[in-house]
């Protein structure tokens, strides 16, 4: 029997665990996580109390979890050395920086005769299994969804027996591991979120029970409950996908095929970004459309911090931005609301969008992220076209009909009458008094018009055009 390094990464769990599977069959365990060198507040927030969970978890097997800081591939064999471990294996990512130390540390402990393996545990299915007929890969969704429905996708595996390593090393104790930001801010995040694995169980059971039977027409619904929540579990690998994937098919018998297909399409999206993630690497930096790179976006002003803090003047932006900065997530329908705001009325680099995501999102997910913001402008593949712009004025009337989002979020405006809430600097002025609504005082004025935005957002995009067939 040998001795196996696992080296964790964003797969902060027990269950459906390749690798640490392949570790117990092999004998002893000596789980390893590597914090990373770039910070980003809110999911490292998320990840501190994800590490403290997995901690306790091997210590109540009488395993030491040994967490270390520095370059991954030099702790890793370093770690190798003091335990004299014969075996490393991790689970594989899709991002440059992830594969080229994968590579690195492959090399460097294969020459030292210490067996490296890796495993697929992150995904659906690997992103090199899934090829057009020309064996390109997919640049639009749907062929990859019908793809991706062909190929087999793994059964999710139990938690495994584990062998604790009889080694002793040094490990970071816990307020060494500058995971926690100075400021206040994100404490509050724990009046919403309990990181880790056994709270992402509780959740997938709850939406399973109460969320998923409405699942297709009421995601877009930012008022009612019937999104997952999910997400922050899955960037950090809380939860397996697998293992929703193969419970979402046995919940169908329940709540009709409609429902879990529509859930079983976004688990693939998370795919398709990571997929493209891994065939255009840069896809975090630059336009994948490189047409885009020739966009003439406006000098940054005093109108993004405004969006930020949820100060636009439009109620819907508004609380978007404002759930994002006391939760550390964003609903969907409105996180697209909010990003197009960003990159259509203000003309703002989606790039600033994308920054200020992976300080403020504790769901951070680097491909999801990128293509989410890329989707928005127009520039990735199979994207929203870039003169479909967002009206803000009828997305909240739309998917907030009874304006319960808004008046949560933006509580200034909690006695206005919904038919004013979405254009509350155009209600009687009796209204405004009535429901204590004083416009560029309690609440903004619109910082832009909608109309004349939307005009100038479309002019840019011509003029972008011009310069790229030039």
């Amino acid at each position: 029997m040998g001795k196996t390094i696992v080296w964790f990464r964003n797969d902060l769990r027990l269950h459906d665990h390749p690798a640490l599977t392949e570790a117990a069959a092999h004998g002893e365990v000596l789980p390893v996580f590597i914090l990373p060198e770039m910070r980003h507040a809110a999911s490292d927030w998320w990840l501190h109390y994800s590490l403290l969970e997995m901690q306790q978890k091997f210590a109540e097997q009488n395993i030491q979890f040994i967490v270390r800081k520095g370059n991954p591939v030099e702790q890793l064999q370093i770690i190798q050395k003091e335990s004299e471990a014969n075996q490393v294996v991790f689970h594989e990512f899709y991002d440059g920086d992830s594969r080229e130390q994968e590579r690195e540390l492959t090399a460097v402990l294969e020459k030292k005769e210490v067996q490296v393996r890796s495993f697929q545990g992150h995904l659906l299915v690997p992103p090199d299994a899934i090829f057009n007929k020309t064996y390109q890969p997919y640049k639009v969704f749907t062929p990859f969804w019908k793809s991706l429905r062909q190929e087999p996708i793994a059964q999710p595996l139990p938690v495994p027996e584990l062998i604790p390593s009889l080694v002793q090393l040094d490990s970071l104790d816990e307020d060494q591991w500058n995971l926690l930001p100075d400021r206040d801010w994100p404490k509050k995040f724990a009046k919403h979120w309990q990181p880790g694995e056994d709270a992402a169980i509780k959740v997938w059971q709850l939406f399973e029970k109460k969320g998923l039977s409405s699942y297709k027409e009421g995601r877009d619904l930012p008022a009612e409950p019937f999104v997952s929540r999910l997400s922050p579990y899955l960037a950090a690998g809380n939860i397996s996908v697998r293992s929703l994937w193969y419970e979402t098919l046995t919940a169908a018998e329940k709540v009709g095929d409609e429902q879990t297909e529509a859930f079983l399409r976004q688990l693939a999206w998370r795919d398709f970004a990571h997929y493209q993630l891994l065939y255009f690497p840069n896809m975090r930096e630059k336009p994948v459309r490189l047409e885009f790179e020739h966009f003439p976006w406006l000098p940054q002003t005093e109108q993004i911090q405004a969006w930020k803090k949820g100060q636009t003047g439009y109620p819907i932006v508004d609380a978007g931005m404002r759930e994002l900065w006391e939760t550390g997530i964003i609903h969907n329908r409105v996180r697209m609301i909010v990003a197009s705001f960003l990159i259509k009325h203000l003309l703002v680099d989606w790039r600033v969008g994308l920054k200020w995501f992976e300080q403020t999102l504790v769901d951070r997910d680097e491909a999801n992220n990128a293509m989410g913001w890329q989707w928005v402008a127009g520039s990735g593949f199979d994207a929203s076209p870039y003169f479909r712009v967002f009206n803000p004025i009828l997305q909240g009337e739309k998917f907030d009909p009874s304006a319960k989002y808004a008046k949560k979020w933006v509580p200034e405006l909690a006695e206005l009458p919904e038919k004013y809430v979405w254009e509350p600097a155009k209600a009687p002025a009796d209204v405004l008094k009535s429901a204590g609504v004083t416009i560029g005082s309690t609440y903004p004025s619109p910082i832009v018009d909608h109309r004349a935005a939307r005009e100038r957002a479309l002019t840019a995009y011509e003029q972008c055009k011009k310069r790229a067939d030039s």
